[in-house]
C-alpha cells in the first residue's frame, strides 16, 4: 500500500468537517457536514467550491507543441486560438480512450488538465511519444461552480466576469497569477482555478467568504455531472471503449474526420473514424420509473422477462435536482428515445425510458 498524497488545502478540509476517503491515490473530501444531497442543491442554486489539486496539469511548451500534441488527440488543437480551451481524447490503437482531458492555448505554451488516476500513464505516453510534458507539482486547483460562481469571484478578481465557456486566461489576485478557465464539470457556469499551494489556503477561505459559496466534495461532485449526461473516465469509457461508443464523437472535429484537412493521425484513427455516426452500441441516457437507481454494472434487458442483456449501465444514481433515479448504458445506437428498457435489480427487472440528455440544462455563459 502506498501512502495517500495529500492537497494544500487537505487541513482546510478537516477544519470544515469534511469526511475523507481513498480516491486515485489521494485523500479527499467526500462530504462536509452538509452532506451530498445538500451540496448538490447548493450548487445548482448558489456555488459550490470543489478541490480537484489531485488533478495532473502538464505543461507542452514550443511552436510545435500543438501539432505534437495531434498526433495524440483527434482534436483541433493547432486550430485552438489564444484563451481558449477545448475537450479531447487520447486514444490508443485499437481506437478505446486512454483518458480525457482539457487543453488551454496559453500563447508560448499549452495546459493540460488529465484525470488523477491516469496523469502518470499520460505522462509516460506523451513522453514516448516524443513530447516534453512539464508536471505542474506546485499548484492547487480549484473548482468553482453554480449560478453565483461569476459573482462570488468576480468580487475578488473582477475581470473573471468577461469570461465566456472555455475561455482561458491568466488574471491577478493580491500578488499572484492565477489560470482561470470558465468552465467545470456539473452543467452550471463555473471556473477552474489554478493557483500557487502557497496561497491556495487564502485563496479557497476568501472564496468561502463570499456570499453562497459552500465546500463541496466529490460526493455531490460526481451526481452533478451525471445529471449533466457528462461521462467519468474508468465507468462510462476506458481503453476498450471507443469515442464514438462513449458518445463523444463530437469532440472529433471536421477537420480530424475522414476527407479533413489533418484527416487521422491519431492512434487508432483507423477503427475511430469509421465508426462515427455509425456505432452499432453507444453510451445513452435513462430515467428508470420509481425511485430506485440503478447502479453501475447493472445489467439492461429489452423485454421484462428472458433474453440476454443488450447492455449495462456505466453510471447511475439518484438526481436530486430531478427528485428521481437518472443514469448511462452502454446500449444499442438504434433504440429509439422514450422506448421502455428494463434493468435487473435484485432479481426483478424494473422499467427504464431511453431519455437525452444531458437530464439537466446546462446553465454555461456563451
Amino acid at each position: 500500500m502506498t501512502e495517500l498524497r495529500r492537497t494544500p488545502l487537505y487541513d482546510l478540509h478537516i477544519e470544515l468537517g469534511a469526511r475523507m476517503v481513498p480516491f486515485a491515490g489521494w485523500e479527499m473530501p467526500v462530504q462536509y457536514p452538509m452532506g451530498v444531497l445538500g451540496e448538490h442543491l447548493h450548487t445548482r442554486k448558489a456555488a459550490g467550491l470543489f478541490d480537484v489539486s489531485h488533478m495532473g496539469q502538464v505543461i507542452l511548451r514550443g511552436e510545435d507543441a500543438a501539432q505534437a500534441l495531434e498526433r495524440l488527440v483527434p482534436a483541433d488543437i493547432m486550430g485552438l486560438a489564444r484563451g481558449r480551451q477545448r475537450y479531447g481524447l487520447f486514444t490508443n490503437d485499437k481506437g478505446g480512450i486512454l483518458d480525457d482531458l482539457m487543453v488551454a492555448a496559453k500563447g508560448d505554451h499549452l495546459l493540460l488538465v488529465v484525470n488523477a488516476a491516469c496523469a502518470e500513464q499520460d505522462i509516460a505516453h506523451m513522453t514516448e511519444a516524443g513530447l516534453t510534458p512539464e508536471v505542474v507539482t506546485d499548484r492547487a486547483l480549484l473548482a468553482l461552480q453554480g449560478p453565483g460562481a461569476e459573482a462570488a469571484l468576480a468580487a475578488l478578481v473582477p475581470a473573471a466576469a468577461d469570461l465566456r465557456f472555455m475561455d482561458a486566461a491568466d488574471l491577478a489576485w493580491d500578488g499572484g497569477t492565477l489560470w482561470v478557465s470558465r468552465s467545470g464539470y456539473t452543467g452550471e457556469d463555473g471556473f477552474e482555478i489554478s493557483i500557487h499551494e502557497s496561497r491556495a489556503v487564502d485563496f479557497a477561505r476568501a472564496l468561502l467568504a463570499q456570499e453562497g459559496v459552500a465546500p463541496i466534495g466529490l460526493g455531490a461532485r460526481d451526481s452533478l455531472r451525471l445529471e449533466a449526461g457528462l461521462p467519468l473516465y474508468g465507468h462510462d469509457m476506458d481503453a476498450g471503449v471507443t469515442p464514438a461508443q462513449a458518445g463523444l464523437g463530437w469532440s472529433i472535429p471536421k477537420v480530424r474526420r475522414a476527407g479533413g484537412a489533418r484527416e487521422g493521425g491519431f492512434p487508432g484513427a483507423g477503427v475511430i473514424l469509421p465508426e462515427l455516426g455509425h456505432a452499432e452500441r453507444t453510451r445513452r441516457g435513462l430515467r428508470p420509473e420509481g425511485r430506485a437507481p440503478i447502479r453501475e454494472g447493472t445489467p439492461v434487458f429489452a423485454g421484462a422477462e428472458g433474453g440476454e442483456p443488450i447492455g449495462r449501465v456505466t453510471s447511475g444514481g439518484f438526481g436530486p435536482s430531478i427528485g428521481a433515479p437518472v443514469a448511462m448504458a452502454v446500449l444499442p445506437a438504434d433504440i429509439p428515445e422514450g422506448a421502455t428498457v428494463y434493468a435487473e435489480l435484485r432479481g426483478k427487472r424494473l422499467p427504464a425510458a431511453v431519455a437525452p440528455m444531458p437530464f439537466v440544462k446546462p446553465t454555461y455563459k456563451r
